[in-house]
């Protein structure tokens, strides 16, 4: 999953998105998602950084992340799914 190329993202967590005129501010490990999705990371590579890197349950990480990415969806920030 890729964040479309036309969507700005500061290093402070402000996403804008020119077509829409929306923004949005993501929190410190939403950020840091958000970077991995940039490098093509993998769902797994990603779990595995934040489970550890956070000591969180990874079901829990999973619910939360795979909200996140509903909501960056939702949004129209991402590259629909083939």
């Amino acid at each position: 999953m890729r964040l479309k190329e036309n969507i700005a993202v500061s290093e402070s967590g402000f996403i804008f998105d020119p077509n829409s005129g929306d923004s949005f501010t993501l929190n410190t490990v939403a950020k840091e998602i958000l970077a991995m999705l940039k490098q093509d990371k993998s769902d797994s590579e990603i779990a595995t950084e934040i489970t550890t890197k956070y000591d969180v349950e990874e079901a829990v990480f999973e619910q939360n992340y795979f909200d996140f990415l509903a909501m960056l969806n939702y949004h129209n920030l991402l590259h629909e799914l083939k």
